[in-house]
């Protein structure tokens, strides 16, 4: 039996996709890892949660996930507005929460998805990563960030043999 990790599962994208894979067959558990709880009426039988802040200095919490061969990340957030009309503690949470906590986590995966077996890792990233937005700066530059760092991460897992990727 596969399992899922599936990091901002707790609703929208993430809920959508740990319930698509809650009803194949395949997959025994699906983990939701998310600041937010689950709302009791989308709770699968699959279904594991775990409450969890992505800007947490811990990361432990993803050391329990031995047997997980597919990791889903859809955590983020964005806010519209003026660059000037931002928190300096709205930028360092967004890089946070959008880029480095993704990286972190593909970090703690990534002797599995640097292996020869089947390891299937997809990470929401944005299309505010590739276009320049106004009101979206610090979002647009979190996504952008993440978004060339699988890229990178892609050459070298290809230029290293590897047969998994990370879709983006």
């Amino acid at each position: 039996m596969r399992e899922a990790l599936v990091v901002g599962g707790a609703n929208g994208i993430g809920l959508t996709i740990a319930t698509l894979l809650a009803r194949d067959a395949e997959f025994g558990k699906i983990y939701i890892v998310d600041k937010a709880r689950v709302v009791e009426e989308f709770m699968q039988d699959k279904f594991e949660c775990y409450e969890f802040d992505l800007r947490s200095d811990d990361f432990s919490l993803f050391d329990r996930f031995t047997k997980v061969d597919t990791v889903m990340i859809t955590a983020g957030f964005g806010r519209l507005s003026l660059f000037e009309s931002v928190s300096e503690e709205h930028i360092t949470s967004s890089m946070t929460v959008n880029a480095t906590a993704a990286m972190r986590i593909i970090h703690h995966f990534y002797p599995r998805i640097n292996s020869s077996e089947s390891f299937r890792t997809g990470v929401m990233v944005s299309i505010a990563g590739y276009l320049s937005s106004p009101f979206f700066a610090v979002y647009g530059a979190s996504k952008a960030a993440l978004r060339y760092f699988i890229e990178s991460l892609n050459v070298e897992l290809e230029k290293g043999g590897a047969v998994n990727r990370i879709l983006n």
